[in-house]
Formats: C-alpha cells, sequence, structure tokens
C-alpha cells in the first residue's frame, strides 16, 4: 500500500539512513491499526481502534477525526485528482470521504466484501478502485461512482493484500497462504501465480494458519515487487516468528532474494517501501518495534532503527524524506530521513 520508488541507486551514498529521526509525535487515545501520508504532502491519516480515522495537519498539528465506520479500518488509499479518500473496514464496508473537510462526512458508504476488507488501493490513472478481503474476492469499482467493474476469482483463502503495477495494466493480489495473482486488468484473466508461501504457517499445536502478505509495494519501475510478513513461526497463537520480505523479479516471477534483518528479532513485516535513492525499508511489530533499511541486493538488513513500540504500518512520502508510522500505543510518528 506504500508508494512505489526507483530501484536505482545514484542517491544511495548521500543518505545517511543511519540517522533517520522522528520529527514529530502526534498523540492520540486509541491504539492505531493503519496510516497513509497524503498525495499533497499536507496531511497523515491514521485508522484507531476506536473505529475512526483521524486526520493531522503536518505543519500546525490540527487534528480532525472521522466518524462513521462500524468497525476497526486496516487500509487507507488516495485518489488525488479529486482528493477523496477511501478507507476499508473489518465489517466490509468501503468508504469515500473528501480528504480537505472541516466536519467530514462520508460522500459514498459501499457493502463490499462479505467481511474484512482488507486492502484498497486507487489505480494510477484514478479511474479504478481495486479491493479484497475475507470472502476470497478480488473487486475492481469505477471512480468516483464506486460501480462495480469486474472481479476476480480464484483465491481459496483470505485475501491480504493487493497493488496495481505502477503503469496500471496488471493487479497484484495476495492471500493468507503467500499465494501471489498477477491479473491483467483490461481482462480480467489470471496471468500467472508467484509463489510467497514462505509467509505462511499452519500450526498443528494451535491448529490455526498464521502468516500472509501483510504488506506489499511496487518499486516504480516494476522491476522488483516486495511482499513483507511473517515466518519461520513457532507459535501461531502468539505470532511468534520472524520478519521477512519476500523480494520478486517481476519480469520472471521467480524469487529474487529473501530480505531478512541483521539482528534477530520476533514479529511481522507490517510495512514495506521502495526509497528513491534504493533503499529498501520496512517496519515491524511484535516483540517490540523496528525500522530496518536494506541495500539493493542484500539480504540482510544494513541498518535497524529501535522504535519505541509496535510498528502497525509505515508510508513512505514520494520524495523520500519522510515517512510516517502509526504505533499501538496511540502515536503516529513521522521521521525523516537526512543527507550526508
Amino acid at each position: 500500500m506504500t508508494a512505489p520508488a526507483r530501484t536505482t541507486a545514484p542517491a544511495l551514498d548521500p543518505l545517511d539512513v543511519a540517522k533517520t529521526k522522528s520529527v514529530k509525535d502526534l498523540k492520540y487515545s486509541s491504539p492505531l491499526i493503519g496510516g497513509r501520508l497524503d498525495p499533497s504532502g499536507k496531511y497523515v491519516f491514521v485508522s484507531a481502534q476506536d473505529n475512526t480515522l483521524q486526520r493531522w495537519d503536518l505543519a500546525t498539528g490540527k487534528n480532525v477525526p472521522y466518524s462513521g465506520h462500524s468497525s476497526w479500518v486496516r487500509t487507507l488509499a488516495f485518489e488525488p485528482r479529486s482528493k477523496t479518500l477511501f478507507s476499508g473496514s473489518y465489517a466490509g464496508e468501503i468508504f469515500a470521504w473528501p480528504v480537505e473537510a472541516d466536519r467530514p462526512q462520508p460522500r459514498i458508504k459501499l457493502d463490499a466484501h462479505r467481511g474484512w476488507v482488507r486492502a484498497v488501493a486507487v489505480s494510477p490513472d484514478g479511474k479504478t478502485l481495486a479491493s479484497c478481503g475475507n470472502d476470497h474476492r478480488v473487486c475492481l469499482w469505477s471512480l468516483p461512482d464506486l460501480k462495480p467493474v469486474r472481479e476476480f476469482t480464484g483465491h481459496l483463502c483470505h485475501v491480504y493484500n493487493l497493488t496495481f503495477t505502477p503503469d496500471g495494466t496488471h493487479l497484484v493480489s495476495a492471500d493468507l497462504k503467500g499465494i501471489v495473482k498477477d491479473w491483467e486488468v483490461s481482462t480480467g484473466k489470471l496471468v500467472r501465480d508467484l509463489d510467497a508461501s514462505i509467509l505462511y504457517k499452519y500450526d498443528k499445536g494451535f491448529m490455526a494458519d498464521i502468516g500472509g502478505v501483510r504488506s506489499m509495494a511496487f518499486s516504480a519501475d516494476a522491476s522488483l515487487l516486495a511482499c513483507g510478513g511473517i515466518t519461520d513461526v513457532t507459535n501461531a497463537f502468539a505470532g511468534v516468528g520472524k520478519p521477512l520480505i519476500v523480494l520478486f523479479d517481476w519480469k520472471t516471477g521467480k524469487q529474487k532474494l529473501l530480505l531478512r534483518p541483521k539482528n534477530a528479532f520476533q514479529g511481522t513485516i507490517w510495512g514495506v517501501a521502495f526509497h528513491p535513492s534504493g533503499w529498501i525499508l520496512g517496519a515491524g511489530g511484535g516483540a517490540g518495534g523496528m525500522l530496518w533499511f536494506w541495500k539493493p541486493g542484500e539480504a540482510q538488513s544494513s541498518v535497524e532503527l529501535k522504535l519505541p513500540t509496535n510498528a502497525r504500518d509505515l508510508d513512505l512520502a514520494p520524495e523520500g524524506k519522510r515517512l510516517a508510522i502509526p504505533f499501538a500505543d496511540g502515536m503516529t510518528r513521522i521521521y525523516e530521513i537526512p543527507t550526508k
């Protein structure tokens, strides 16, 4: 769900990622679940466990609540031309909101899925919204009216994530068992499956499934697809496992690298992003929080920054200077990545 960026690294050396620091703390009274920076760079939006969305003005710190959902919201996406925010809830609802309003009310309320809406994404041309959820369905909706366009069927379990290719011709969806499907948007044709099943396990002791593609991002040139989650699970009930990003060569559909932390950490990659310089970022939570940086072509993280508590998501601004992380303690922290 993060904004893509280039995989080449002309500016890799000038970045000083080890000195990335929090520059603004925005406190809310309920634990946070997800978050996104709006395309204008003026606001950060976060979702909370009290079923609200919260809009923070990054310059003034002013807070505006968005109320109306009947359950938790994990996923947010923007259509910048119409200044519209889309939110998907655990009750199967998708709401369309004005990005800028003093007292925001949903423009549209749509009962989109049976059960959780796990992810929403806006096509690059701004004409289509994609959604997926626990009912195994992947759907396309026209914008701005949210009328049904097409349904992609083929997943056999909860669909956890999706994203459009940077050119908008393909839609990629990924499920609980790590099956990544590549769909042709114009026809609905399934082109191929990619294997991220390392991000899934069935725990026989607890008789429970655990895993799934919890975060996903394309590089801007569409040469790489990153899928983040948890692997090597030893206890599904407690979520004990290791964070992992599966990096695919998009042209071949084959795994290129498995990106792991340099030092041991227990938890899940909840957010992944490509920096314009070439670095790959991941934020995780479990036994505390961590922010990792991987150099292009390297499987082990080069820089690891301990976070105050469990990170629930990550979003990187397009210019690569600021990133937003919502936390389990109700705090949204804005970080800056300095240059040397």
